[in-house]
């Protein structure tokens, strides 16, 4: 193919002078691994399953191009196996359709949705995404429209350097607050340690607050009103989002604004969300609530309701770098979690995070290399999750 253009760029010099080859190159960038009008195809998929449980997608063209992914980490080895049936589907076929496959993968299966299913939808639809930036030498964010901004705020770390000024906290007393109906001196006790977190940071950092899911909704309530006097940011998976009615009445009970959405997958889980008013920050993740394609259509779901994106995180640097390509793109983003983390599986960091914001990716595709050597080499066993209990009475708790 190489060869090919070689022949074409000479004979456009040649036969019609400096004007034709002038108008070839404007047509093909030094950063495109290829002319726009080429043929592609996928060649190969590869999953790679880390000790770490992060679950990463290789697909590769005939072209020398190829595309990075990262999907759900808790069903690590599920996700890896299923994203290698998908190849049967995807070998063969052009990866710059990406709204094609998406259609393709999610309505082409009998039983659609869930975590494993979207999970390798996800990864798929981000090394997709990332084989066409590099195709067209631009990143992904470029080809939706971008930017909306300039530069990305993060939030993970209080740091001076790095200028991080949001983070995001536990409710903890002397343990995590899981039963039932807790009691006052637990009540007590998570108010106090987030009080003291307000105390020392002031005014000036914005404290989260995750819930995780594993507050029972009688406790929730009491420790929504104990806290909001000390002006948390929001309040985050307040409740488990498998009842969204029950979200829905806490959000009425408090002026903070609740968050959710990192168990909630594709745009017809987030619809509920929005249409009953249960959350007014949505917490998409791109590794399972279906890759960058489906978080740019929940952006734009969310916006009708003036409600912001604040993508969840808490994976690699596909995961990170995807999440930072939607940022880039959509006008109604908040906030990027984790988006201080620096990545030891690149070839090169990401542009570093000052005044607590990231500058936008430049490069082509999600705007990373990864480092396949050292991913390589932390391939292995997964991090298993385990069950946790009540060591009081020894009844399974969500965590």
């Amino acid at each position: 193919m190489q060869a090919n253009q070689i022949d074409r760029r000479s004979w456009f010099k040649t036969m019609l002078g400096p004007a034709a080859l002038a108008m070839f190159n404007a047509q093909r960038t030094d950063a495109a691994a290829i002319g726009p009008n080429d043929k592609l195809k996928v060649s190969k998929l590869e999953t790679f399953v880390l000790k770490s449980s992060w679950v990463f997608v290789k697909i590769s063209t005939d072209a020398g191009i190829v595309g990075w992914g990262e999907m759900l980490k808790d069903d690590a080895k599920a996700c890896a196996a299923g994203a290698l049936e998908v190849a049967n589907y995807l070998v063969g076929q052009d990866p710059r359709m990406v709204a094609h496959h998406w259609q393709a993968i999610h309505r082409g299966a009998f039983y659609r949705g869930g975590p494993i299913k979207t999970a390798i939808q996800s990864g798929i639809d981000q090394a997709l995404w990332d084989i066409t930036g590099k195709a067209y030498g631009v990143p992904v964010y470029k080809l939706m429209g971008g930017p909306t901004r300039q530069q990305i705020r993060v939030y993970g770390q209080v740091d001076a350097k790095t200028g991080v000024n949001a983070i995001k906290v536990g409710p903890r007393g002397t343990r995590t607050p899981f039963k039932h109906n807790e009691g006052q001196k637990m009540v007590d006790e998570v108010a106090e340690r987030f009080k003291a977190l307000r105390d020392k940071y002031g005014s000036g950092v914005d404290i989260g607050i995750d819930f995780h899911g594993a507050v029972q909704p009688t406790t929730a309530l009491s420790l929504m009103k104990a806290l909001e006097p000390y002006r948390p940011w929001f309040f985050e998976e307040i409740v488990q989002a498998l009842n969204v009615d029950v979200m829905a009445d806490l959000a009425q009970k408090t002026h903070i604004p609740l968050a959710t959405g990192e168990r909630i997958f594709l745009k017809w889980g987030f619809r509920e969300i929005l249409e009953k008013r249960a959350a007014m920050i949505l917490q998409p993740d791109v590794c399972y609530a279906g890759g960058i394609t489906e978080l740019r259509l929940i952006a734009g779901m969310a916006e009708s309701y003036f409600a912001p994106l604040a993508p969840h995180n808490p994976n690699g640097p596909c995961s990170l770098a995807a999440s930072l390509q939607v940022a880039a793109s959509i006008p109604n983003f908040l906030i990027q979690e984790r988006g201080d983390a620096e990545h030891d599986l690149l070839a090169k960091p990401l542009p570093a995070v000052r005044n607590g914001h990231r500058p936008i990716p430049t490069e082509p595709g999600l705007g990373i290399t990864i480092d396949e050597n050292k991913l390589r080499a932390q391939v292995g066993e997964p991090r298993p999750y385990l069950t946790q209990y009540d060591p009081e009475d020894g009844s399974v708790v969500d965590w």
